[in-house]
């Protein structure tokens, strides 16, 4: 007897696809994430790829006919604002007023040259168009060498923090780079196209765009801060913000037509730009979980959506061996050679290796499909063949911005193995506890683990301790250094080694009671190898 009750569909599958990705890979995730080195934006798309039309036809978003555009958009939109915002409050109190300089060094010169220096086979106006596609990096897979066990142990505390602000900075910033390169593509005058790139793309979207989300961040601050005075907020409360207050921010932008993904960068800035919500969201991983969850979502959308069909497509000028000059070309030529020509001016990059690992680092991915995605709302529906230059880029823009975050994702998401199988490096996982003082116990990182003697380390009360240090810092009481046991019962007593000081903070006022010092003396190095 047939009850019908089998009922296969589309969401159906995409559910099964999504949870079981998740539920699989966090089964793995300490082994892949810190010991290979290898992030879900890796993983994530190539198990895209795998279920999706051109393998096992399970997930098929580009078959949804005319809201495919609109959904891929929207998906896009919710990850890169969530996790702009999360980089806004992560960020350290006041951090984008004393790094401004800096990160106008960083983030206009090196927009500018990839927007110029990539010429596709097309027109220069429409390769305006799809060079500003990609020239914002990604701040989803930029967080493989911005947070973690890899970054913590070999990437300085000041350039990850510079890192994740310019990458925030130039998504929002894509809008003017586009507009202009939209309206000398649509717009039958040169001077109508510039007189709105400047009224509408940067005053009104940009400009507008920040003031907002700075507005609202700092408006919902103080009355959180009210609340919470008032005894009205509890902590679950504050942690929601980081995923409603993002949500609610880009809505608003959205329909007044301003930059939504800069004012939800604004906003996370301008909420935790006093601390307070820092301070209510320590050591809370529900926005982790959050953004975790949306990541994996976000890549295995991207790996099913791309147009592996449209790379061989000779009555565009697009072949295989052309996308893959283009793809090196980029990534050459992108951002190491402005980043190495101005290190200089940053204070926060140091020599001409961290110029060019920052100049290296700027991986493509969200940001781009969404800009990309962006651009056909405002050209015209292709036909075939193109009538004229606006359909020739609107049928040409995603096979080559989707190829080129393909190899992206590939090269980026496999630079820190290479790195790491290179150096030889062999990573090793021991739990310690430390007492807190204003805590019971808490898991120490194990980056401490590696801390070698002699160095020593001096650093502000917000700036991570990377290294130990040999010496007791001042003002450390040694008679309340309280030892601790390892894994196996023994102590650190007896272990000749170092003191190993780390602040937990996020501004500048030491007499805050969530910001604490922790000492405890030992010594662990890795086994030569």
């Amino acid at each position: 007897m047939d009850l019908g009750l089998l009922q296969v569909s589309a969401p159906g599958l995409a559910y099964i696809c999504l949870g079981g990705f998740v539920v699989l890979f966090s089964m793995i995730s300490l082994l892949v994430k810190e010991k290979l080195y290898i992030n879900e934006v890796v993983l994530g798309t190539g198990f895209g790829v795998i279920i999706g039309p051109y393998v096992a036809n399970l997930f098929t978003p580009r078959e949804w006919g005319p809201l495919e555009s609109t959904v891929t958009l929207e998906v896009m939109r919710i990850v890169l604002a969530t996790g702009l915002f999360a980089v806004g409050v992560e960020l350290p109190c006041a951090y984008m007023k004393e790094h401004a300089k800096s990160l106008l060094i960083m983030v206009v010169p090196t927009m500018a040259f990839g927007w110029v220096a990539l010429f596709p086979e097309l027109n220069y106006i429409s390769s305006l168009c799809i060079a500003a596609c990609l020239t914002p990096t990604d701040p989803v897979a930029c967080a493989a060498i911005t947070r973690g066990k890899f970054a913590t142990k070999h990437v300085p505390v000041n350039i990850r923090r510079i890192l994740s602000a310019e990458s925030a900075a130039n998504d929002g910033l894509a809008y003017p780079f586009l507009a202009i390169s939209i309206y000398l593509t649509v717009e039958t005058s040169v001077r109508t196209a510039l007189g709105k790139w400047f009224l509408v793309g940067w005053l009104y979207q940009v400009i507008l765009g920040t003031v907002l989300g700075a507005v609202l961040g700092l408006l919902f601050s103080k009355l959180m801060k009210l609340s919470h005075n008032k005894g009205f907020i509890d902590r679950e409360s504050y942690v929601a913000q980081y995923l409603a207050l993002s949500i609610f921010t880009i809505g608003i932008a959205s329909t007044i037509g301003a930059d939504d993904l800069l004012a939800a960068f604004a906003a996370g800035s301008a909420i935790s730009w006093d601390g307070h919500f820092n301070v209510q969201t320590e050591d809370d991983t529900f926005s982790s979980v959050i953004d975790y969850v949306l990541n994996c979502g976000c890549f295995i959308y991207i790996g099913a959506w791309l147009p592996f069909d449209d790379y061989n497509s000779p009555e565009y000028g697009i072949t295989p061996w052309k996308l893959v000059l283009l793809m090196i070309a980029i990534l050459v030529l992108r951002r190491i050679p402005p980043l190495l020509a101005l290190y200089k001016f940053v204070p926060e990059i140091t020599s001409w290796k961290e110029a060019l690992f920052s100049g290296h680092f700027g991986p493509m991915g969200v940001s781009a499909v969404f800009v990309s995605n962006l651009a056909l709302t405002r050209l015209p529906t292709p036909e075939h063949p193109p009538a004229n230059q606006a359909q020739y880029l609107a049928a040409t823009i995603q096979p080559i911005v989707s190829f080129v975050v393909l190899g992206s994702i590939i090269v980026h998401g496999l630079s820190i193995p290479s790195f790491n199988m290179g150096r030889g490096v062999h990573s090793r996982t021991i739990s310690l506890t430390m007492t807190w003082t204003s805590r019971n116990r808490v898991t120490v990182p194990d980056w401490v683990l590696w801390a070698r003697a002699p160095d020593i380390v001096e650093s502000s009360a917000d700036e991570d301790v990377e290294q130990g240090s040999t010496k007791t810092p001042k003002g450390t009481d040694e008679s309340a250094v309280i030892p601790d046991t390892g894994p196996s019962g023994a102590t650190f007593e007896d272990v000749p080694g170092s003191v190993v000081t780390r602040r937990h903070s996020r501004g500048k006022d030491d007499s805050s009671p969530e910001l604490v010092q922790v000492s405890t003396l030992f010594s662990i190095n890795s086994p030569p190898n």
